[in-house]
């Protein structure tokens, strides 16, 4: 805990729990440590807060009447998503705070009042393509400023905490910057961008979770839908952003998680999945009986830079009520590290039938000098030590996982390590990028990015070769087999065809064709959006099955058959 501190600290994103607002409380608009600024060197006024109109109402003031986008609470905002699954919940929170503060929201860019970009910094790649973004907004604000229609921008998430001074003064094109725990505050920052100034607010918290919004569900035909369990990381791998853009690790009540999942399973969603930056290091404390707990003990040879985490109640709880509420309902999480897969967990993955058989393992390399240098706490022979556990407490386990090219001091030695770890494990599923190095972060400060860009991508190209050659193994293997699909769609491809995800979250295509119910309806059906199907595979590649039509099916009736 000391160490996270004094490294946020240092780079100025912490603010302490003594100045820190009651949970809920709307905070003023400010760009970090320091006085709010409304451009450089200038001060920024802070907004109108809820007291400032109760007054105006009380006062009898007369109100101005409002123009398109001028009167705070009566925009449209359009939102465009960036970046991990965290994003898209984000955008959704983000969403249901606008909403419920008056604003309408519009698919149509041109109509829009107020356009807001959900970043992620995680990589240059993603930040460029913010900046892209902008240029071409550029233009379009341009012409509505002559056309004299307001239009105010705004850069909301990780990007917006990373980079705020430049985002505010580059060509003085954004209105708004929000960090990842700002989102109750963005009615606050439309207003005093109203003005014509610039308003922001990145600091992060210490407890923000957002547990008391129910966020607005934005997946398409809503059969599957995601929930934040938790926000931040403690782990501080040295290659990584997410403790100075997310913060350190909180975990919202139990309570409110079983609300929200329950409220998606009357909706009928039939597929959830449990977010957190670090999400099996759940920890609910928001009871004080529940801080007497024991803490979870690690993987085998695993550690962390932080002491153990005494009392809360565990992921492992947290999961077997969550699969508990709607026996038709599958439930996932991501992203984890391996560190926290204490057995009980693995053993309740493998007992309940709507718990998918499906572990994101992220390894980052296959070279433990490397793992070293990340900070990652484990070596190539604990990362597989664990690898055979999970195989052996659920047979037929799907695995995917996340990989690293060109790190710090990366030999080739150390790739061909990370080549053969491919090999050996043979992952269904893979995200392989190569090294990007990121302000703020211990190899920042500590490492030199020593690997040139052509050998990065050189690397990068065999991981990927690899893994696909390996992964198309792996799916070969369910050729003939009959998996349960939940349906999404129709296929983009062909109007066809269907799309789904089996219990390994690999995609499925297969005809969209009558079929007979396995319920023993006499009457053939088509398949749905939200349907369980079995489909016969008939062929795979690295990343897709193809198959035929079975029936129609549930979850539940489906394990009972296996």
């Amino acid at each position: 805990m000391l160490l996270w501190r004094r490294a946020l600290r240092a780079a100025g994103l912490l603010r302490s729990a003594a100045a820190a607002p009651r949970p809920g409380a709307a905070r003023r608009g400010r760009c970090g440590p320091g006085e709010p600024s409304a451009g450089r060197g200038a001060a920024l006024p802070a907004g109108p807060d809820l007291r400032h109109f109760l007054r105006a109402a009380a006062a009898g003031e007369p109100r101005p009447e409002p123009q398109r986008g001028s009167a705070p609470g009566t925009g449209k905002v359009y939102l465009e998503t960036y970046g991990c699954q965290m994003n898209v919940n984000d955008t959704e929170i983000a969403w249901a705070i606008l909403q419920k503060n008056g604003y309408a929201r519009t698919k149509d860019l041109d109509e829009a009042d107020v356009i807001l970009l959900v970043t992620c910094s995680v990589r240059e790649k993603a930040e460029q393509a913010i900046w892209n973004r902008l240029r071409h907004l550029k233009a379009l604000k341009a012409r509505r400023q002559q056309a004299r229609l307001p239009l105010r921008i705004g850069i909301l998430g990780c990007m917006a905490e990373r980079l705020k001074e430049e985002i505010l003064h580059r060509e003085k094109l954004v209105d708004i910057v929000a960090g990842p725990d700002a989102y109750r505050d963005l009615p606050q920052l439309l207003a005093v961008a109203e003005s014509g100034q610039q308003a922001a607010n990145v600091l992060l918290s210490l407890d923000e979770t957002y547990a008391d919004i129910l966020p607005v569900q934005t997946s398409a035909g809503g059969t599957t839908a995601f929930v934040s369990i938790m926000r931040g990381c403690d782990n501080m791998c040295s290659y990584c952003i997410v403790p100075f853009t997310r913060g350190r690790e909180r975990s919202r009540p139990i309570a409110s998680i079983l609300q929200e999942v329950r409220m998606l399973s009357d909706q009928g969603v039939k597929e959830v999945t449990l977010l957190g930056q670090n999400v099996n290091s759940f920890r609910d404390m928001s009871e004080v009986q529940f801080q007497s707990a024991a803490a979870p003990v690690l993987s085998r040879g695993f550690s962390t830079v932080y002491k153990a985490k005494p009392g809360g109640l565990r992921f492992a709880h947290l999961l077997d009520q969550v699969s508990r509420i709607d026996p038709e309902m599958r439930i996932r999480f991501t992203s984890p590290h391996p560190k926290d897969f204490p057995d009980e967990v693995l053993q309740l993955i493998q007992e309940r039938h709507n718990i998918c058989k499906q572990l994101h393992l992220p390894a980052q390399s296959g070279s433990t000098r490397v793992l070293e240098a990340m900070r990652r706490g484990y070596t190539r022979e604990a990362y597989l030590d664990l690898v055979h556990h999970v195989r052996e407490c659920i047979p037929g386990v799907s695995l995917s996982s996340d990989f690293i090219s060109g790190f710090c001091g990366e030999t080739e030695e150390d790739h061909q390590q990370t080549v053969s770890l491919l090999r050996e494990v043979r992952y269904n599923v893979g995200f392989l990028f190569a090294y990007s190095m990121r302000q703020k972060t211990r190899a920042y400060h500590r490492l030199q990015d020593d690997v040139p860009a052509d050998i990065k991508k050189r690397r990068l190209e065999e991981l990927i070769t690899v893994f696909r050659e390996e992964a198309a193994r792996a799916n070969e293997a369910m050729v003939g087999q009959s998996q349960l699909v939940l349906v999404e769609g129709p296929s983009k491809r062909s109007d066809l065809e269907l799309c789904g995800r089996n219990d390994g979250n690999i995609k499925v295509i297969f005809p969209d064709a009558e079929t007979e119910d396995a319920a023993g309806c006499k009457a053939p059906v088509r398949a749905q959006p939200g349907d369980y199907v079995l489909v016969k595979v008939t062929s795979a590649s690295s990343q897709t099955l193809k198959g035929v039509l079975l029936c129609r099916t549930t979850l539940s009736r489906s394990a009972a058959c296996h």
